[in-house]
C-alpha cells in the first residue's frame, strides 16, 4: 500500500469516527431557539431532548407503552372534569335554560376565590365553608343582575347584542375592581387537604383535587334533584321552551327566571373556593375559562345537567393526556378540536333535544 492509499484509509476511518461520535453526543441547545437553562427547548417541553439520550437504544415495544402514567393523566382528567362541573352548571342553567349569554360568569367565579381568601386569611374560614356562606349573598347579587338585565335589554326586545355588552361590561368592571383592591399578585389560602395526596398503588389523587371533585358533582346532583322535583325547578326548565303555558300555570316567567339566574351566580361562589384551592388566583384567571364553560355547555348539550357532566369529564381526560404526552400547549387545541368534531356529527351536543 503506497503512501495516497494510507492517507485515503485513514481519512475514511476518521470519517467513519466523527459519524459514531455524532449518533453519541446528545445534542445541543441553541440559545437563539428558545433554550431553557435545563437543556431543553422551550417549544418541546423537555420531549425533544428526550427523544435523544447518549446512546441509541431499539424502538420502544408495545409492552413498554407507560401505562402508569396514562391511568394517572386519565384520573387526573377526571378530577379535573369534576372541578369543570363546578364552573359550567351555572352556564348551563343561563344559557342553556334562560338563553342569556352571561359571558361574566367567569368573573362572579374569581369574585368567589377572593372572598373565600378573605375569609380564610382574616378569620381561618374553611375555604369550601367560606364558598357555603357566600350562596345567598351570590344569589341576590344573580337576582338583582338578573331585574336590571330584564327591565333595561329583555323587557325591550335588546337582549342580543346589548345584553352581551352588558355583561362584558360586568367582567370588566369586576376585573378592574379587583385588580384596584388585591392588586395582580397571586392569592392562595390555606387548609388541611391542600397539600397531602391519596395513593394506591401507582395512582395519586391529590387532596385539592378530589374535595373539588366529588362536592361539584354532589351540587349538581342536588341541582338535578331540586329541577326535577320541585315546582319551581320543573318551571325552571320549561321556561325556555314555553313560556306562555308557563303563564298558564300560574307561574310567573319572569320571576322563575330571577330565581334561576340567582341559582346559576350562587354556584359561582363555590366554585371560586374550589378554584383557589386547585391554584393560586388574581384577578385576570377567569378569563381563561371563557371559552372552556361555553364548550363544555354546547358539547354536553344546552340545558342538560348530565351532559354538563359527561362534556366536562371528557374535556377535562383529554386536556390532561395531551398535556401529559404532547405538552400542555396542545390541549386547548385538542379539546376544542374534539367539541368541533362533535358538533360536525351531533349538532344538538351529546345530550342535547
Amino acid at each position: 500500500m503506497n503512501m495516497a492509499e494510507k492517507r485515503a484509509r485513514m481519512g475514511q476511518i476518521a470519517h467513519w469516527h466523527d459519524a459514531a461520535s455524532m449518533l453519541e453526543r446528545p445534542p445541543t441547545t441553541s440559545r437563539t431557539t428558545g433554550g431553557n437553562n435545563d437543556g431543553t427547548t422551550a417549544t418541546g417541553h423537555g420531549f425533544a431532548a428526550a427523544a435523544f439520550r447518549p446512546r441509541l437504544k431499539p424502538a420502544r415495544s408495545v409492552m413498554d407503552f407507560p401505562i402508569e402514567l396514562l391511568i394517572n393523566a386519565i384520573i387526573a382528567g377526571v378530577l379535573l372534569g369534576g372541578f369543570y362541573v363546578a364552573v359550567t352548571v351555572g352556564v348551563s342553567i343561563s344559557f342553556g335554560m334562560l338563553d342569556i349569554v352571561n359571558i361574566a360568569h367567569p368573573a362572579f367565579i374569581i369574585l368567589g376565590s377572593y372572598l373565600a381568601y378573605i375569609l380564610n386569611s382574616r378569620m381561618d374560614v374553611d375555604p369550601v365553608l367560606a364558598g357555603l356562606l357566600m350562596l345567598p349573598v351570590f344569589y341576590a347579587l344573580g337576582a338583582s343582575i338578573y331585574q336590571v338585565y330584564y327591565v333595561s335589554f329583555e323587557m325591550r326586545g335588546r337582549e342580543a347584542l346589548s345584553g352581551l355588552a352588558f355583561f362584558f361590561g360586568i367582567l370588566f368592571i369586576t376585573e378592574v375592581a379587583l385588580i384596584l383592591v388585591f392588586g395582580v399578585d397571586y392569592r392562595y389560602v390555606e387548609a388541611a387537604y391542600i397539600g397531602p395526596t391519596l395513593r394506591f398503588a401507582f395512582v395519586d389523587l391529590p387532596y385539592r383535587l378530589l374535595v373539588p371533585c366529588v362536592l361539584a358533582l354532589t351540587m349538581l346532583a342536588v341541582l338535578q334533584l331540586y329541577l326535577s322535583r320541585t315546582f319551581v325547578g320543573r318551571a325552571i326548565m320549561a321556561v325556555s321552551q314555553d313560556q306562555g303555558a308557563l303563564a298558564l300555570m300560574a307561574a310567573d316567567p319572569i320571576k322563575i327566571k330571577r330565581i334561576a339566574f340567582g341559582i346559576s351566580i350562587a354556584t359561582a361562589a363555590l366554585a371560586g373556593a374550589f378554584l383557589i384551592i386547585i391554584q393560586p388566583v388574581e384577578p385576570s384567571v377567569g378569563r381563561e375559562y371563557i371559552g372552556r364553560v361555553f364548550a363544555i355547555c354546547v358539547l354536553g348539550g344546552l340545558g342538560s345537567l348530565p351532559g354538563t357532566v359527561i362534556g366536562a369529564m371528557i374535556l377535562g381526560i383529554m386536556e390532561s393526556i395531551t398535556a401529559t404526552f404532547y405538552g400542555p400547549s396542545w390541549a386547548p387545541a385538542v379539546s376544542f378540536g374534539f367539541l368541533l368534531l362533535t358538533l360536525a356529527f351531533r349538532p344538538s351536543g351529546l345530550l342535547g333535544r
